[in-house]
Formats: structure tokens, sequence, C-alpha cells
């Protein structure tokens, strides 16, 4: 079974960061004008501190009348998300991210940041399995047909 380690190197270096002084104002653009979803916080050392994604800005800025020009993201990051290793299964990944009603999932090597696991990624990974599973079901069918049709 892979790992958190298989899928954040599948993924490849990320760099969807926003420094946690920034206003949310800028924080969209940036994802706007990357396509993305979500952004790294990171504090003044550049270490990770949390997430800010749109839903953050849809709960914490619109629904609670704030101006987006004058809000940091510090102010209404993602904080306290569950936690992942890099040696965790994909199985566990998705009982993290299930039980903690999140969509993303920071990954930690010790006390290193790693990179997130989204629920996109989890998803990709189930139906890869499925898909393997599958095919494998369909070799065995086909190699159990030709054993009995000797």
């Amino acid at each position: 079974m892979r790992t958190a380690k298989d899928i954040l190197q599948q993924k490849g270096t990320q760099f969807n960061f926003v420094k946690h002084d920034a206003t949310v104002l800028e924080a969209i653009g940036l994802m706007k004008a990357e396509n993305i979803s979500y952004l790294i916080v990171l504090d003044k050392s550049d270490k990770y501190i949390g997430v800010f994604s749109e839903r953050d800005y849809a709960h914490k800025v619109i629904l609670e009348g704030k101006q987006s020009s004058n809000t940091k993201v510090s102010e209404i990051m993602a904080i306290h998300l569950a936690n992942a290793s890099l040696d965790d299964s994909t199985s566990k990944l998705m009982l993290l991210i299930n039980n903690s009603k999140a969509r993303y999932l920071p990954v930690f090597d010790g006390n290193t940041f790693m990179g997130i696991i989204t629920i996109h990624d989890l998803m990709r990974e189930a139906m890869a399995d499925y898909e393997k599973g599958r095919q494998d079901l369909d070799s065995h069918q086909i190699e159990f047909l030709k054993s009995h049709n000797d």
C-alpha cells in the first residue's frame, strides 16, 4: 500500500505558499492566478503554521462581513488540522481526513513540514486502487477460464 511519502513524491514540490501577514485579498489573488484552492501559510521564518483555503475565505471573511483588503491570512487560516507522517498508509490518511472533516492534511517528518495531502489526492489514490483491483480481477478470470477450458 502506498504512503504519504509516495503521494508527496508523485505530487512534486509544492510552491503554493503565502506569508502569514499577507492580506486575504493578496492570498485570493495568488490562488486565482495559480488556479489552486489552498495556500500553505508560513511564518516570518518560513516555517509552516497553517493552511488558508477558499473555505476559510467563504466562512471567515464573506460570512462574517470582514474586508479582504485589511484581514490578514493569519487571522482566518486553519491551524488545528490533523497531521500525518510520511509513513502513514493511504488508508490511515483517508481515516484522518474523514474523521477530522478537513480537506487538507499536513504531512511531517518528525517536526519538519513536508507538504499537504488533499482530499482530492486521496480520491485519486482510491480510484487508482479500484482500477488496479479491477484489472487484477480481470486477469484472474482470464487465467481461470483458460485453465478450465483446456
